[in-house]
């Protein structure tokens, strides 16, 4: 059997590839966005592909399950918001083959604008939840997932972190067990949730809930670790590796896999053969307080605290009162803050934008969340996928006399904005959206999406036409400008947001990272007086500061020009 160092991502694909996965769907988001990225070596045994959103994914997933496949569906915790219609349904009605959904989780908001503890979605939700802590139970328990989903006719959320995600340690393969799709037969009953099924499917549920419990009792994903009798500890996913490194040889502990339903006379029997108890876990008190609630005697929370991602050191600091020794030697790290990368578009639309400071701007997520940050600094709004569009209309509501606009990808404009410009044409909002089009998904890794006409499985498809959908829509007056043309995006703003109505300007330019430039900028020393507007003004990592002088860093610039654009000198040439 072949061993290698494989992050969490990267086990989780080879452990449903392994499990016999035939259908896999999801839409990218860090921390886990490598499982699909990981899963395309696997093509001649599945079929794989970036769906337009989560809930998307999600639906896709779940309809390749119901029709007797084993299948896969991944997402970051906040993707989970949006595919919660489906996920909650699809536990009422069942599964066909195995139907496991990736939630990761950020704690500490590395990559994401919230520290939601998803495991409460598998509670809310009714799911059975899986949650591993290293890269090898990340393949074993994917395979076990499929197996509890199958047995208990339930889908399971498979839940990591940032850590457990990313982090490498060493795998051993398997062999794939190939699953022979079980034939479609039509079910009714099982698959329409009208209101009438779903009054019989609940009860039915929580008999599937109550089983699962028990089975938690005996599960292999759930384990003893009898070292001593004065200190046990109960914990889960990376946080059972910071307890074991944190706390002394001689505690025991509780290791669960299986975290919902928790299998709670498997606690109550541990928390006898221990005299103090401890639940380590990150975020939420999501084990602690059931636990508290069924009469247990235990401790967690009120020493390791709720906020942000926990560490060894952070355990032994908070609950053993032993600090980290130190020692100074002399240096201290820079601060660097977020930037966009040296020749992105969208500098240009941003920039454009930053000599308007009447203009109300909602803006969205991914790179161009960046737009707020100094010397730019011109995002009034930003608060998750496709709400760009969306709040604009409101606070438009509000002070109509105001020139508003919307922003957000050509990634984001496929997975949640359509609907959002949909509401404006048809409440007949007045606002300029603005759809930065860098030709692929690049806050994730420039994934492909509708509007790039390829797919994951590297096939060559039709692009979904921006312009065509906007004018389907029924947005009448849009226009296309390049994004790194400054008079080009200044006329076009000026020009479209004077309209009434909903107007859309796409601001096309392919990403910096995904274009091999052979360009570079250069400053002519004996023009150049030092003003320091190109650096003060578009906040390029590519201009430097030498001594008074600002330079050019040929090993950066890509040679986009937007910094010659805005000299009054004419002291910045483009060379090749």
């Amino acid at each position: 059997m072949d061993r290698i160092l494989f992050s969490g991502n990267e086990a989780i694909a080879r452990g449903a590839y392994e499990a016999g996965v035939k259908v896999c769907s999801a839409y990218p988001g860090t921390p886990s966005t490598e499982v699909f990225e990981a899963l395309p070596q696997y093509r001649d045994s599945l079929y794989c592909e970036w769906a337009p959103n989560e809930k998307v994914a999600t639906e896709v997933a779940y309809g390749a399950s119901l029709a007797g496949v084993r299948s896969l569906c991944a997402m970051k915790h906040v993707g989970v918001n949006v595919a919660a219609d489906p996920i909650f349904t699809a536990a009422y009605n069942g599964v066909g083959g195995g139907f496991v959904i990736v939630s990761a989780d950020d704690p500490s908001m590395h990559s994401s604008q919230n520290e939601q503890d998803n495991r409460h979605y598998a509670r809310a939700a009714k799911l059975a939840m899986v949650e591993p802590s290293d890269s090898q139970e990340c393949l074993d328990f994917m395979r076990e997932a499929y197996r509890i989903s199958e047995q208990f006719d339930i889908p399971v959320l498979f839940r990591t972190t940032t850590r457990v995600a990313h982090s490498k340690s060493i795998v051993t393969f398997g062999e794939r067990e190939e699953q022979e799709a079980k034939p479609y037969a039509r079910n009714t009953r099982k698959n329409i949730a009208s209101p009438a099924n779903a009054f019989l499917n609940h009860p039915k549920l929580e008999k599937t809930l109550e089983a699962l419990e028990a089975y938690g009792c005996t599960s292999p994903l759930n384990r003893m670790e009898l070292n001593g009798t004065k200190v046990g500890v109960i914990s889960a996913s990376i946080a059972y590796e910071y307890a074991k490194d944190a706390f002394p040889a001689d505690t025991s502990f509780l290791k669960l896999g299986l975290t919902n339903p928790l299998p709670m006379d498997l606690i109550r029997s541990f928390a006898e053969k221990v005299e103090k108890l401890y639940v380590i876990e990150e975020l939420d008190d999501f084990m602690e307080s059931q636990i508290r609630a069924a009469g247990i005697a235990c401790e967690g929370k009120s020493l390791t605290g709720k906020l942000y991602e926990l560490n060894p050191q952070l355990l032994k600091e908070r609950i053993f009162g032993r600090k980290a020794e130190t020692v100074d030697v002399g240096v201290s790290a820079v601060s660097r803050p977020p930037a966009l990368c040296p020749g992105c578009p969208h500098r240009g639309f941003f920039y454009t934008m930053s000599r308007h400071k009447d203009f109300v701007i909602s803006g969205d997520i991914g790179c161009y969340t960046l737009g707020n940050a100094k010397p730019l600094d011109m995002v009034d709004t930003c608060l998750c996928m496709g709400a760009g569009i969306t709040m604009a209309q409101g606070l438009q509501r509000v002070e109509p006399d105001k020139r508003y606009f919307s922003f957000e990808g050509d990634s984001t404009f496929f997975a949640s904005g359509l609907t959002g410009i949909v509401n404006a044409v048809y409440n007949e909002a007045s606002l300029t959206l603005c759809i930065l089009d860098n030709s692929t998904t690049a806050m994730t890794g420039h994934q492909p999406h509708p509007g790039t006409g390829r797919t994951m499985m590297g096939n060559v498809v039709e692009k979904v036409d921006i312009t065509k959908v906007l004018e389907g829509i029924g947005v009448k007056n849009t226009v296309t400008v390049d994004a790194l043309d400054l008079n080009a995006c200044v006329d076009a703003v000026l020009k479209l947001s004077a309209m009434k109505g909903v107007k859309a300007i796409i601001f096309k330019s392919p990403c910096a990272a995904i274009i091999k430039s052979f360009r570079t900028c250069r400053i002519a020393e004996d023009r150049c007086v030092n003003c320091r507007t190109c650096i003060n003004e578009i906040g390029c990592p590519a201009l430097v500061l030498d001594g008074d002088m600002v330079r050019i860093d040929s090993g950066l610039c890509t040679g986009c020009g937007l910094c010659s654009q805005i000299c009054s000198v004419d002291a910045i040439e483009t060379v090749k």
